[in-house]
């Protein structure tokens, strides 16, 4: 008798090349879609109606933009340095990048960032079975600091303050990225001005 194949509850988005590897065919695919095991999400992933693990939206960003990564102030948000809740997923992709469809439970908000600004302080965040791309902290910072302006001045500073108050920052990891990134004169600033 033929072993069945489960969907793993712990996985909320799906490759169509994963569910291949794990020796799903585009029948069984598409039997599961009529099903209601699973939701396509575009032509190339799908949503697993079975997901018990723990909600994250940044998991949907791989479907619409496999390259893209989590920025602004959705990684300020994550890392805990500001209350204010913006209501689209912040996502850092090449120039001329496009997403073919958007997602309809989460709006992602493009920003388009230069190769070697997409290039550095990316980590992947690895929860149970899924996994996504963000910054790390002190790339955070210094992308808020660039983009102050669309941030806003007020969120800038307090995403600063929370930063500065982290027992864990590492100040000469932030100015690295700045000198990297042409911002260190004005982060000095900011910084001399909370300091």
């Amino acid at each position: 008798m033929a072993q069945k194949k489960v969907l793993s509850d712990q996985k909320l988005v799906f490759s169509s090349d994963e569910l291949q590897k794990l020796g799903f065919s585009y029948y069984q695919i598409s039997k599961m879609v009529e099903q209601g095991k699973l939701f396509r999400l575009n032509k190339s992933y799908y949503e697993n109606a079975g997901f018990a693990g723990d909600m994250n939206d940044f998991y949907y960003v791989q479907a619409f933009s496999p390259q893209g990564v989590v920025c602004l102030l959705s990684a300020a948000v994550y890392y805990g340095l500001t209350t204010f809740r913006p209501d689209s997923i912040d996502v850092a992709v090449q120039p001329k990048a496009k997403i073919s469809t958007q997602p309809e439970s989460q709006r992602l908000s493009l920003h388009y960032f230069s190769s070697k600004r997409l290039s550095i302080g990316v980590v992947t965040i690895i929860e149970s079975k899924n996994t996504f791309k963000i910054y790390d902290i002190e790339k955070t910072v210094v992308d808020i600091v660039s983009n102050r302006n669309k941030v806003g001045i007020e969120e800038t500073k307090e995403i600063l303050t929370n930063y500065l108050a982290r027992q864990d920052r590492n100040i000469n990891k932030l100015y690295r990225y700045a000198e990297k990134l042409s911002c260190l004169k004005i982060l000095k600033t900011y910084l001399e001005v909370l300091v």
